[in-house]
């Protein structure tokens, strides 16, 4: 069976795990990439052995004959770049957040809708083998009634990504969208919302800090709770600590992967540290896993028609959990979901 064909889009900080993660995925490859500075896209095309560059994407997807596009540049191109994209009948896997509004994303999804072709978001934190793992030893816990998923660090992340620091929307729109995922990946959908934002660094202009409380539909609560402004003894950077309990056990993802399981009073440990790859850049080699497994995930699906499990449909729900934040934080009450 051949290879599907793939374009890329967007050559910059994490287009690298792309590509690198595109060199394992088995069934397919990237025959095309485009970025706006064509230099990049040249330095780039050299790095990857990409045999095509592009410096326009619409102009990509009328050349080249591609099975799929992968498009990883900043949310504000995303619409544009997707509906080019179905109007070539090409699906698109589209990074995250997939738009800075509501009415975007949804147009996105109808675009693709109406193409007949499928749309996936590069919504990585739920194909990190950890939080598979967890996932697993979750279904052991009874029904849950409680989690709280945390992620806080001092980490630089405006040095990789300078762009980060002007945006007026800033951590939950970035990385909150991730830890909301999770909330739905873990106890499913969401009835309500209450959020409260912070800015702690003076030199940034959206949030850097927010506290989410979610109310889910099963009568569960979670906890959601992240921060770029955190001076801790220990950096854990870029992990992800989560705790859930059902009735009838807990379930705790700890620092450096350690994953205990407690289950009518008996503990239980595991080792739940994600595989490096010869380019695997510790420590985002949990990161850089997940987009492996991500990306096999839409290929496979490619091939046999299924829908992603991180469709665009799907991430509309995750969506309205982030911009729900911002109205709960904004108006300081809480936001009913439509999920309901």
């Amino acid at each position: 069976m051949k290879n599907l064909r793939g374009g890329l889009i967007g050559c910059g900080f994490f287009a690298r795990n792309h590509m690198h993660g595109w060199s394992e995925v088995a069934g397919a490859e990237i025959v095309a990439v485009c970025d706006a500075e064509p230099t990049r896209a040249e330095s780039f095309a050299r790095d990857f052995g990409a045999a095509q560059t592009y410096a326009d994407a619409a102009q990509m997807l009328a050349t080249e004959a591609l099975d799929f596009v992968d498009i990883v540049t900043q949310p504000g191109s995303h619409r544009m770049l997707v509906e080019i994209a179905a109007a070539h009948g090409v699906p698109a896997i589209c990074q995250k957040p997939l738009a800075p509004e509501m009415a975007d994303a949804e147009a996105m999804v109808e675009a693709c809708q109406s193409a007949g072709v499928p749309l996936m978001v590069h919504e990585n934190f739920r194909w990190q083998r950890p939080m598979r793992a967890l996932q697993d030893q979750a279904s052991d816990l009874g029904p849950l009634f409680f989690g709280r998923i945390s992620f806080r660090t001092p980490y630089d992340v405006y040095a990789d990504q300078p762009y980060l620091a002007t945006d007026p929307r800033f951590i939950i729109a970035d990385l909150g969208v991730h830890l909301l995922d999770l909330a739905r990946f873990f106890f499913g959908e969401a009835a309500q919302v209450t959020c409260h934002t912070q800015r702690v660094n003076p030199r940034i202009q959206g949030e850097d800090v927010a506290t989410i409380l979610l109310k889910m539909q099963c009568g569960a609560t979670c906890l959601v709770d992240m921060s770029y402004a955190s001076q801790l003894e220990e950096d854990l950077f870029p992990q992800t600590l989560v705790h859930l309990e059902g009735s009838q056990g807990s379930a705790t993802l700890g620092p450096h992967f350690a994953l205990t399981t407690v289950v009518n009073g008996k503990a239980t440990h595991q080792d739940a540290s994600p595989h490096l790859y010869d380019w695997s850049v510790p420590p985002r080699h949990a990161t850089q896993e997940a987009v492996v497994a991500l990306q096999q995930h839409w290929v496979d699906c490619l091939r046999t028609g299924a829908s992603p499990e991180t469709s665009g449909a799907d991430n509309l729900k995750t969506l309205e959990l982030v911009f729900g934040a911002y109205q709960s934080a904004e108006q300081k009450q809480p936001y009913e979901t439509r999920q309901t």
